[in-house]
């Protein structure tokens, strides 16, 4: 289709009957290389990250490969339909669905690393770092939950949180403790709940030390 709309404008440098019409993996890379070296030809460039989304059917790769060919034929920029800094990932829809409803780690993987993607690169490592990038976003994801509803995850205080509570519970008590021994009458509003914030209950804890024995030598 691609081929079609540049035929238009470069009928010479784009005959249709050269392309495979095939849906193959090889056939759409075979296709979209003779592509590329034509433009290059023509000083003419589409984005690398555009064709392999493309190619591999990522979302939203499609409408913005269609704007690319826009610009780069009419010389005319289009801001409204798809943002060039997309990572063709479905991040934004799973940001838009409930807790509940959002993918797990594996399904996150299955639907933003296709196939395609593994035949087309033996190599493990580019797919491995585009699996962390996925991982990464899920993270995100889920940490934002926490912070909005912590009740939901049961999410718990750590030492640290407790710690600066406990702190600032003590400075306020130090204050209520010192406005009373100053005689300052507006020490009396401070309120018992300030007061039973501070109050640190103590346990003893009885341990059993075992006996050393010396070693002697007989």
């Amino acid at each position: 289709m691609c081929a079609e709309i540049f035929y238009q404008y470069y009928p010479k440098d784009f005959p249709v009957h050269s392309y495979d019409k095939g849906t193959s993996l090889s056939a759409k890379q075979r296709n979209w290389s003779h592509i590329e070296r034509t433009l290059q030809k023509q000083n003419l460039h589409l984005m690398k990250e555009v064709i392999d989304g493309t190619v591999h059917c990522k979302p939203g790769a499609a409408e913005l490969l269609v704007q690319e060919v826009y610009t780069i034929l009419t010389k005319q920029s289009i801001s409204d339909v798809m943002d060039s800094k997309t990572d063709f990932t479905n991040k934004e829809y799973q940001g838009l669905l409930p807790t509940l409803a959002r993918s797990s780690a594996t399904k996150a993987i299955k639907n933003n690393l296709r196939i395609t993607e593994i035949m087309a690169e033996p190599d493990i490592s580019p797919n491995h770092r585009k699996a962390e990038v996925v991982l990464h976003q899920r993270l995100e994801l889920k940490a934002a939950d926490k912070v909005l509803s912590p009740g939901f995850f049961k999410v718990k205080s750590n030492l640290g949180q407790l710690a600066v509570k406990n702190l600032v519970q003590s400075i306020r008590s130090d204050e209520c403790f010192d406005s009373h021994s100053s005689g300052d009458t507006t020490s009396q509003l401070c309120s018992s709940s300030t007061w039973s914030g501070a109050v640190v209950s103590l346990k003893e804890i009885k341990v059993c030390q075992p006996v050393k024995r010396s070693l002697v030598n007989y």
